[in-house]
């Protein structure tokens, strides 16, 4: 086979998606340069990962990174567009590190989504296919894929003539690209932030430049309850406040629902958004919205799903699968501001949440007082810790035990208490299939057996996917699990 170099140009056809949403297209015996000067002499098994191109397409694309066996491209053009494509809406989807999939027809997405779930349970998970098959449910799509964000955090810069902007980051850069209209946005966040420039501009207050250290405003972070239409407004900036808060103050409350202004101090040389400290300007120092009946409130760096039809649909199942009659003790690990455990608490005899940020437990006892809920009690700590102490030291038990940790999954030490514990069900709820079929696996050969699973889209074109899963407990040995024994 012909050495392949960075930079040559090739066509290819793209035939699948892989997991970050780029196209794949295989050269062949056949397939020949661009310029035609010479024929590659590669196999169907060498692979070219193209961001941005579209399963069906045929492309002009150039290498931009050459491995034995694969190789980097970027699209150059588009010689056959495919049925799938679709035109997205922003104009700056490609540029972004946002939207990975947004030129890909929406059923199309939802499907690669279910197959990276069902890929993930047989490859990483080793479950027998035709199991999968049977035990996953279909994938929750959304019915408005665009405008569901009720959170933003807009970095705030200069663009090459010095000007004011603010926007997002292009991929895997901190370059600012221009664009205060995003397409997944709230609508009316693009006035906030055009009134917020003129602020500054008229006001001379800086934007932080991260190359020197120096500058006042680093990002504008924007909440709102999609319920409740409350609007909270935090300024996060390298300092302890902002020349003439009071003329920011007198733009920001003609906006409609405004509830809460407020500061936020960062001076670290970090990549870490917001700071420790908050100090509100105007208003409360929180906003609330409602999912379902219960209602929740939100600082400035409270974690909150940012989805919330979406959310309302996840937790729905989650509650679903938990199967509470009233008599269940539940245990909801990594359970941030009480949000699946006060669901819980509505059908459960007692809910115990844990959470290792200490604001997030605070928020979340707030929320249960405020919703007269009584029968959630809620601890700081790693799960990892919190819970073999209960449950060795104090003797706590659990019918049911509900996770839904970071990426990067459940910790050993968490999932072998789990296992001592012998809950009747587990519900895990994951937002990175990968590390849950790591998990399911260990729990699955721990006596459990895997009962149902259903992908939930919470992030349309993107190619993040949340996923809900049942586990019961075994009273037979009956394992769905391929085992392959050495010879």
């Amino acid at each position: 086979m012909a050495q392949l170099i960075k930079n040559e140009t090739v066509v290819l056809e793209i035939i699948d998606i892989g997991t970050d949403g780029e196209g794949i297209g295989f050269l062949t015996e056949n397939e020949e340069h661009v310029d035609k000067t010479d024929t590659l002499k590669s196999n169907r098994g060498f692979a070219v990962f193209v961001k941005d191109a579209v399963v069906g397409d045929v492309v002009e694309a150039k290498l931009v990174k050459v491995k034995k066996n694969y190789a980097y491209a970027r699209l150059e053009k588009v010689i056959k567009p495919s049925s799938f494509r679709v035109e997205p809406r922003c104009q700056f989807h490609r540029q972004c590190g946002g939207c990975q999939i947004q030129a890909l027809d929406y059923n199309k997405q939802l499907e690669f989504k279910e197959n990276k779930v069902k890929n993930n349970l047989i490859r990483i998970g080793g479950f027998d296919e035709s199991f999968i098959e049977q035990v996953m449910e279909p994938i929750v799509g959304m019915e408005e894929p665009y405008h569901y964000r009720n959170k933003a955090q807009y970095p705030v810069g200069y663009d090459r003539d010095g000007n004011l902007i603010t926007g997002f980051y292009a991929g895997r850069t901190h370059s600012i690209i221009a664009n205060t209209n995003c397409a997944l946005g709230v609508p009316g966040n693009e006035e906030i932030l055009q009134l917020i420039l003129a602020y500054m501009k008229s006001n001379h207050v800086s934007a932080y430049r991260e190359e020197t250290g120096e500058g006042l405003v680093r990002h504008i972070l924007i909440r709102t309850g999609f319920k409740t239409g409350q609007i909270m407004v935090c300024m996060i900036v390298n300092g302890k406040g902002l020349p003439n808060e009071q003329a920011l103050i007198d733009a920001l409350i003609k906006i409609p629902g405004m509830t809460s202004i407020s500061i936020n101090t960062n001076t670290e040389n970090t990549n870490v958004i917001m700071g420790k400290s908050t100090r509100t300007l105007w208003g409360t120092s929180y906003i609330e919205d409602k999912i379902r009946d219960i209602t929740f409130r939100i600082s400035p760096q409270s974690f909150y799903q940012v989805n919330p039809v979406q959310t309302e649909k996840l937790y729905g199942l989650a509650l679903e699968y938990a199967g509470l009659t009233g008599k269940e003790n539940v245990w909801d690990l990594y359970c941030g501001i009480g949000t699946i455990s006060l669901f819980l608490a509505t059908k459960a005899k007692k809910v115990y949440g844990v959470e290792i940020v200490p604001q997030a437990i605070e928020d979340a006892k707030e929320n249960a007082r405020i919703n007269g809920i009584t029968n959630a009690e809620f601890y700081v700590g790693k799960a990892e810790e919190v819970l073999p102490e209960q449950y060795e030291k104090n003797q706590v038990y659990a019918e049911v035990i509900v996770v839904d940790p970071p990426r990067k999954g459940c910790d050993e030490v968490c999932l072998s208490t789990m296992l001592k514990m012998q809950p009747e069900r587990i519900v895990y709820v994951s937002c990175d299939s990968a590390t849950l079929a790591r998990d399911l696996k260990i729990l699955c050969e721990g006596g459990y057996e895997l009962k149902k699973v259903r992908p939930v889209d919470q992030f349309g074109h993107t190619t993040h996917v949340e996923t809900v899963c049942l586990l019961s407990k075994l009273h037979e040995a009956k394992h769905h699990v391929k085992i392959t024994l050495d010879r």
